[in-house]
């Protein structure tokens, strides 16, 4: 069965399915860690087999990506992660029911509640925006004392240097 996953718009081949051992290989995660998200709600329950063992598919693996891509390069902890992945979750829901709706005050019920999941997701990220400018200006802060510091040595040692570092 071919689908379309809600974050990446790409067809998605369910037919294919994973153990967790195999996911944990291909994803860099422990089985413990899959075994985590899932409990914490990050990951939807997994399909499982006759023995219960839990079987992942295409669209499990891109959701996996995308919890790595907001919590290793973007920094979100698993609380902001889940936010954001349920907001996401469910602005696929809206539009699904947008492309279905047929009566326009129906239509715009629906784009003022994606706009309101899109506040909320803007607001995490601009959260995540400010605490890094916070950072970048305390360093920046930083190198400004370093340099007068260092002028300052130079100045009083009466040392002129040959290059600048």
């Amino acid at each position: 069965m071919v689908e379309t996953n809600q974050l990446s718009q790409i067809p998605v081949d369910n037919s294919s399915c994973y153990t967790i051992e195999q996911v944990a290989t291909r994803t860099g995660l422990t089985k413990r860690t899959l075994r985590y998200y899932e409990e914490v709600g990050l990951l939807p329950p997994t399909d499982r087999t006759e023995g219960n063992y839990r079987r992942y598919c295409e669209a499990d693996l891109q959701r996996i990506d995308r919890i790595k891509e907001l919590r290793d390069l973007l920094g979100f902890s698993l609380t902001d992660i889940r936010q954001l992945l349920s907001t996401e979750d469910e602005r696929g829901q809206i539009k699904a029911a947008y492309q279905q709706e047929t009566d326009a005050s129906g239509k715009l019920v629906q784009l003022d509640r994606s706009d309101d999941l899109i506040r909320i997701q803007l607001h995490l990220i601009e959260q995540k925006i400010s605490g890094l400018e916070q950072m970048r200006s305390t360093l920046l802060t930083k190198l400004q004392h370093h340099a007068e510091t260092r002028k300052k040595l130079l100045t009083d040692a009466q040392i002129l240097p040959d290059k600048e570092h």
